[in-house]
């Protein structure tokens, strides 16, 4: 992400919000886009961004998620991340939706989860070529962490996280509920 990796995620919060408001496929609900004021987050807090590398599995297991609207994905569970949040030893599994597919899929309910966030959980994408530093450890930051399109209107379907990344800590960071 660079240096001014703050400044790239105010700058991420403001394009979401201005294509949330203006464009028409936009997943908030036509009929509030006109009364659209930009989303909630949490102040940007470096406590909740880590650099850790990925515990890859030799054999990533298939895994079925279920979804918003009780279907199911399938996904390999690839790695594993290992964090400390407060005082908690956290680790959270990345996903991939395909073994060749450079970008991992980390999605979460912490205790915040249906009180100050979207209450079936939170994503983080990351991207091997902005989210990895030069040495090839992963940056993970929840000030990343965004709410599936189905937090925003009820037609879209999403993959729920699975209970395996349900943390018991609460994640202060990223976005908050919509409403």
């Amino acid at each position: 992400m660079g240096s001014d990796w703050r400044r790239a995620i105010e700058t991420q919060r403001e394009e979401k919000d201005r294509y949330f408001g203006e464009n028409p496929h936009s997943p908030i609900p036509e009929s509030e886009r006109e009364t659209f004021d930009g989303l909630e987050y949490y102040p940007i807090d470096d406590e909740y961004r880590f650099e850790r590398p990925l515990h890859e599995y030799e054999d990533p297991d298939r895994v079925a998620v279920g979804t918003s609207t009780d279907g199911e994905r399938e996904f390999l569970r690839w790695g594993e991340f290992r964090v400390t949040v407060g005082d908690e030893d956290v680790a959270i599994q990345a996903y991939k939706a395909d073994p060749d597919d450079e970008r991992l899929w980390v999605p979460f309910r912490d205790a915040t989860s249906g009180e100050e966030t979207y209450g079936a959980g939170r994503y983080i994408d990351l991207e091997s070529e902005h989210h990895r530093t030069n040495n090839g450890i992963w940056v993970l930051d929840f000030n990343e962490a965004y709410n599936p399109t189905c937090a925003y209107a009820d037609r879209y379907e999403c993959p729920l996280p699975p209970m395996e990344n349900w943390l018991e800590v609460p994640i202060e960071a990223g976005e908050k509920s919509y409403h």
